[in-house]
């Protein structure tokens, strides 16, 4: 079983998108990984367009909230996956992680349509991270 912590900078748009998608597409498999997401700022919500394009295709958020960054998280992933840094450089969490890089568009402030196109690439990614996950 491998502990999967997705990074962002505020943990309200991509991280949670990833670890909600992780959990789904993981549940569809019967795998016992786990997933789990936090940012080196945080937020007060997870974005509400990030929660409407993911309801559009079933998948929710349900008990999942923006989380910061600790060294208890740090210490119990198996992988750390940085979303992006586009945001906030300073804040970027790949200056002090070893992490797998994923260079993903911010959907903060973005209209459904770009966000729908974040939420499908990091589907894919979490597909083909699962797909090495299980060998």
């Amino acid at each position: 079983m491998a502990r999967v912590l997705f990074v962002c900078v505020h943990n309200a748009g991509r991280s949670q998108m990833a670890e909600a998608l992780f959990r789904a597409r993981n549940q569809e498999l019967g795998s016992e990984h786990k997933a789990t997401s936090a940012g080196t700022l945080g937020a007060g919500e997870i974005n509400p367009v990030c929660v409407e394009a993911l309801s559009e295709i079933g998948v929710s958020v349900k008990g999942q909230y923006p989380k910061v960054l600790d060294p208890g998280l740090v210490e119990a992933a198996d992988i750390i996956v940085s979303m992006g840094c586009g945001v906030d450089a300073e804040a970027c969490p790949t200056r002090f992680l070893v992490t797998e890089g994923w260079g993903l568009d911010d959907p903060k402030g973005q209209p459904i349509e770009v966000v729908r196109v974040i939420r499908d690439l990091i589907r894919e990614k979490v597909d083909d991270l699962l797909g090495r996950l299980s060998g």
